[in-house]
This record gives structure tokens, C-alpha cells and sequence, in this order.
């Protein structure tokens, strides 16, 4: 069995490479091929081009590296024609991925949609593009399996694979003791803070988050920030910020952290993205920030469709989360999300009563074994493919 898959953020590829392993368990001779990143690479992947080198967020990013994507667009082309791969498994990734389902479609290959693109919330017209190009949707949450079977797509619900990951990993009990103790064995009150997967969303948010964390110091001298970067590049990036008035802030800059610091966080301030299912599953509060450029920010009030930008808001129908999304005034939401992680920090009451409340939307939702069952749905779809092709569109 050869699977070629197209995966395109950070994300994407830890996720993916949960299901390669998943697959290669249980068909030792599968091959896997196309795009992914190092994850991937390690559990199995044939990268055709580490095509999360070019995960970028906003319409002005993006740009400068159409050339980029349409050079491995053809690559992908070439591959699939002398290839003739059992199917092609996509994930994330909805601008590039359309081309690849496009491919796939022509050369009559089964196209699976692994965490298909969010469409209930930003482009519900792109309907179609699914109608087209895509067999069989895989979705990981049952709110979103129900949306699309409502518009006629054969969708599975199997789960997500961020619950498998924070069940089975093991958190770093020394780090978690430092977080919680520090060095001489003393109380230590902790904030996370999470700048996001992506140089630009780093870029565009740590900033802002530092003038949150300076007006919090000065109300909660005793609180210290960890900062959980994706990348050493990121912490870089992070640390040559911490200069004049930040220089003197109680932050620590973690690379490979996220996981603990969200564990042992009071509350967090997040950058919005795929990680506010971290918080779901282990119940901590957080504020959620998301600044975008101009453009982005333009773009995004015309089309889109849902109120909220986090997860465990959207799957609540509430906030849950409070969420600053915002292109200027910068300062003026720095105030605001200050004041609500203040009260959190100045209320036991108030910040156990959102703990409480997560940790009941995560009793509804939260389940294990997604991964498990994204591969064996992948291969029942593929075995049964073989004798009677997937449905494909006009």
C-alpha cells in the first residue's frame, strides 16, 4: 500500500506523524510519501519537501511564496502521475491542498481529508471545492462531522489526535516541580504563555503579550511567565526583545516545554490556534489573543462566519475562552486581557470556576483513540477503493 500525504503547518505534521506510526503498525510494508516535516520524516516519510518550511500565516505572507507552492504543486503532479500512490491523504494546509486534491481528482486517486480546513467558520462556499476533490472527510470533532454530512459529504467522525497526544505523553515531572516550586522549594505562581507555531504569529503577538505580561508584573510581582516557544528560532526571536523596559521581567523562554507549561500554568495567554485543545484537555484557563496584518484582518471581517476563533469556544457556542482578536490597538487589548488574567490571578474563586467549566465541556467531548481510528478508517476507505472506486463528483 503506497499513501501519499500533503501536510503543510507545524501542527499538521505532529498529527500526521501520530497516524503514519498508527498506519505503519498496522501495514509494516506501507510506503508513505509526499509532504510533511521532520515528524513525519522520522515516522516514515518519503518528503518529497518539507512543505511546513513555508507554513505562513496572512494573505501578505503568503505572497511572496505563490512561486514557492506552485513549484511543488507540479513536483506533487509529476509524483502522482508515475507514481499512481493507493490514495492521497491531505491534511491542514486548505489553500496548497486544493491543488493537490485538483491532481488527484484528474488522475481518478481516492482523496482523503485528514482535520479538514475549518470551513464552518471562515468559507462555508468552499463547500464545493469538498464536493469536488475530496472522497471522504476524516473530522475530529463531532460538532464538525455534523456540519459537513449535513451539506451532503461522506464524512466519519474518528476523533482528535491532540487527545492521544496529551494522554500518552509524559510530562517532565522536574520541570513541572521548577514551574511549580522553584529552585529553593518555594511557592512559585506561574503564567503560560504561548506565542504561537509560526515565525509571523510570533512575530505579530509575543510583542503585545509583553506589554500584558509588563502590566501584570506590576500588579503580581510574585507571578512568572513561561514562555513556550515552538522553535529555538522563536525563543531567539523572543529573547532579543527583552530589552529596556521588558528587560527586567520575570520571563523564561522554553523551547519543547508547551505541554508542561501549559500543565502547570494558573492561566495562559495564547496565541489562537490548534493548541487551545491542550487547554480543553487539561483544564486550564487562558486568554486567547490572535493579531493579524491589515490585510488578513480585512479580509477575515468579511468572511467570517462564526463568533468565535477558539476551539473549545466554537465547540461550546460560548466564551469560554475570552478571545481579543484584533489588527490595531494594540495597547488598548493589551489593557483589556491584562484585566482578565488579573482577575484570574486576584480571584481563586473566579479562575477555579473556569477551570470548572472546562473541565466539563472536556468530560463531553474529550476523547482518546482518534488516532487509531483515522488509520484503520483510512485503510477500510483504501481497502474498499481497491474493487469499488470512491465516489468522485462530476
Amino acid at each position: 500500500m503506497h499513501l501519499f500525504f500533503s501536510v503543510g503547518e507545524p501542527s499538521g505534521d505532529q498529527h500526521a506523524a501520530q497516524l503514519l506510526r498508527a498506519l505503519g503498525i498496522r501495514v509494516p510494508a506501507a510506503r508513505f510519501s509526499g509532504f510533511g516535516g521532520p515528524q513525519m520524516e522520522a515516522a516514515g516519510l518519503d518528503n518529497l519537501y518539507r512543505l511546513t518550511d513555508l507554513a505562513v500565516m496572512g494573505l501578505g505572507s503568503v505572497a511572496p511564496l505563490l512561486g514557492s507552492f506552485y513549484r511543488q504543486y507540479r513536483r506533487a503532479k509529476r509524483f502522482l502521475r508515475r507514481e499512481r500512490p493507493d490514495a492521497v491523504v491531505l491534511v491542514d494546509c486548505p489553500g496548497f491542498n486544493w491543488w493537490i486534491a485538483a491532481a488527484a481528482r484528474r488522475l481518478r486517486i481516492p482523496t482523503l481529508y485528514y482535520l479538514p480546513p475549518q470551513l464552518w467558520a471562515w468559507a462555508p462556499w468552499r463547500i464545493r471545492k469538498v464536493r469536488r476533490f475530496v472522497d471522504v472527510v476524516l473530522a475530529a470533532l463531532p460538532f464538525e462531522a455534523e456540519w459537513y454530512r449535513a451539506r451532503g459529504i461522506d464524512v466519519e467522525y474518528v476523533g482528535h489526535p491532540f487527545f492521544d497526544e496529551v494522554a500518552e505523553q509524559r510530562l517532565d515531572q522536574a520541570f513541572l516541580d521548577r514551574c511549580r516550586w522553584g529552585e529553593h522549594g518555594h511557592p512559585v505562581r506561574t503564567v503560560g504563555i504561548l506565542p504561537g507555531s509560526r515565525r509571523q504569529e510570533v512575530v505579530h503577538n509575543f510583542p503585545v503579550m509583553l506589554q500584558v505580561m509588563q502590566r501584570l508584573t506590576r500588579k503580581h510581582p510574585e507571578v512568572r511567565f513561561r514562555v513556550a516557544c515552538y522553535k529555538e528560532s522563536h525563543r531567539t526571536y523572543c529573547r532579543g526583545l527583552l530589552q529596556g523596559e521588558y528587560a527586567r521581567l520575570p520571563i523564561d523562554l522554553h523551547v519543547g516545554r508547551t505541554s508542561e507549561i501549559i500543565e502547570a500554568a494558573e492561566c495562559c495567554l495564547m496565541t489562537s490556534g490548534s493548541v487551545s485543545l491542550e487547554m480543553l484537555a487539561r483544564a486550564t484557563p487562558a486568554v486567547v489573543q490572535y493579531r493579524a496584518g491589515p490585510l488578513t484582518g480585512a479580509v477575515a471581517r468579511c468572511v467570517l462566519t462564526c463568533r468565535y476563533i477558539s476551539l473549545p469556544n466554537l465547540i461550546a457556542g460560548r466564551a469560554l475562552l475570552p478571545e481579543h482578536p484584533f489588527v490595531f490597538r494594540a495597547s488598548q487589548h493589551s489593557l483589556w486581557m491584562a484585566a482578565e488574567l488579573d482577575e484570574w490571578l486576584s480571584d481563586t474563586a473566579r479562575l477555579q470556576a473556569a477551570r470548572s467549566e472546562l473541565q466539563q465541556l472536556k468530560e463531553q467531548i474529550v476523547r482518546t483513540g482518534g488516532v487509531a481510528t483515522a488509520a484503520e478508517t483510512i485503510l477500510r476507505r483504501v481497502g474498499e477503493s481497491a474493487s469499488t472506486p470512491l465516489r468522485h463528483a462530476a
